[in-house]
């Protein structure tokens, strides 16, 4: 399997699955797909690239201040990180 646009795959000896990284306006936001707890690399990359697009549309449609994310966005992209497993 070969890495996208925002997601790598990983294939280390400590490590094998997708990462998810995305930067905008100045933040980043980064989440570790592992095949392992997810039941393989096909499953992994449906969910990272299903939390993928929820987090863009989270982004694309944020509003700025000051040319930056607000702190409500960059909380709400954040929770869908950590509650996608």
């Amino acid at each position: 399997m070969k890495s996208k646009p925002n997601l790598t795959r990983f294939e280390t000896p400590a490590f094998y699955g997708w990462r998810l990284c995305v930067a905008r306006k100045g933040s980043n936001f980064t989440r570790y797909f592992s095949d392992k707890k997810l039941g393989g690399p096909k499953k992994a990359l449906a969910l990272a690239e299903s939390t993928l697009a929820e987090l863009k549309s989270i982004l694309d449609g944020a509003k700025l201040v000051d040319g930056k994310l607000t702190g409500v966005t960059i909380k709400k992209a954040e929770k869908l990180l950590l509650d996608s497993h």
